[in-house]
């Protein structure tokens, strides 16, 4: 409550009392004399009088100076806020509007000291899946320059070597100039009608041999034959590849199952990619769609993926308006899952 309130209240609080000892010691006693009594109600009366007149002018004071004062302090305040308090100028709105910026500044600051630390982390991670390729193309190149070259067993080796280190390094080129486009907006869909379980077929002969070489089988559940979805159809085959091939690679047990399963729910057909793999540490699930996060980093890297697979599928399927779901129980196996739009 303000301060003239305050004194208002407190003189109409002494004007009553005393009204009241009059009243009491004069109907009660019959003490007062009559010049006393009209020397209090008089002296009431003025103390009532002034306490409205001191209402009233340190109201007016306090309003004008404290409008002065908030319009001093709100040029140094962002017009978002000064804009929105042009027409009631008060203590109140103006601490609420402090706060709300304070707050605002503690967000920006956590946001941006995340971003550095994020910043940071994503150089390290450039540099690291760069460097593995790149020495090993130093390595082969300078034996080959020490007279390795002269040797024909050496140098087709080497030289089949130093392509499949080239080949890595032009994936993961290809993956941070994708993954950079989807995560400035840049991403352009080509939407047609294509038949989703015929897709999965086309990849499934694709990884073939790359399964049996995991001795991986690769099984598909659908409710009908042929199964219609409204979507970019290049870019869902590389979310499915991702998700396949992923499986296959963390197969860690014979005769490893890899299913993909298809069925319409209403408007939209779900999509399933489970297997029973190695599963993944509860601790790292929530992870695994980050830039270069690595569930086993040193089997990662052997296979020679560039750690940005699933955020690019992630960022594939939010262009499409749908997210992916995983469940994954460590030692027993991993499941993906996500919808696309049917098609008539």
């Amino acid at each position: 409550m303000k301060f003239h309130r305050l004194t208002f209240f407190a003189s109409l609080l002494l004007t009553a009392v005393m009204l009241l000892v009059v009243y009491v010691f004069d109907s009660a006693k019959h003490q007062f004399s009559e010049t006393n009594r009209q020397f209090f109600f008089t002296l009431g009366i003025s103390t009532l009088l002034m306490a409205i007149i001191n209402y009233l002018v340190i109201d007016y004071l306090f309003n004008f100076y404290g409008k002065k004062q908030i319009r001093k302090i709100s040029t140094i305040l962002p017009e978002e806020f000064t804009d929105e308090m042009s027409e009631d100028l008060n203590f109140k709105t103006l601490g609420e509007k402090v706060t709300e910026l304070q707050e605002k500044n503690a967000w920006e600051i956590d946001t941006m000291k995340e971003m550095e630390n994020y910043r940071k982390e994503y150089v390290g991670n450039v540099s690291h899946e760069l460097k593995t390729p790149l020495f090993s193309i130093q390595g082969y190149v300078e034996t080959l320059m020490d007279g390795g070259i002269e040797n024909l067993a050496i140098r087709d080796k080497y030289l089949e070597r130093i392509d499949k280190s080239v080949e890595r390094l032009l994936n993961i080129v290809k993956d941070l100039d994708a993954i950079n486009q989807y995560e400035s907006g840049e991403i352009t869909l080509n939407l047609t009608r294509f038949d989703i379980n015929l897709l999965i077929k086309e990849i499934f002969d694709l990884l073939e041999m790359e399964a049996q070489k995991k001795q991986a089988n690769l099984n598909m559940q659908t409710s009908q034959q042929q199964m219609f979805v409204y979507a970019d159809k290049q870019k869902i085959f590389q979310v499915l590849i991702n998700l396949i091939s992923n499986a296959i690679h963390y197969a860690n047990r014979e005769q490893a199952q890899i299913t993909v399963k298809t069925n319409i729910l209403k408007t939209k057909v779900y999509i399933e990619v489970q297997d029973n793999g190695m599963g993944i540490k509860p601790e790292a699930l929530p992870r695994i769609f980050e830039r270069f996060y690595r569930v086993e980093t040193s089997r990662s890297r052997k296979d020679g993926g560039s750690g940005l697979g699933l955020a690019i599928v992630k960022h594939i399927l939010e262009a499409h308006h749908e997210n992916i779901s995983v469940e994954s129980v460590y030692l027993e196996g991993t499941k993906f899952s996500f919808l696309l739009d049917k098609s008539q």
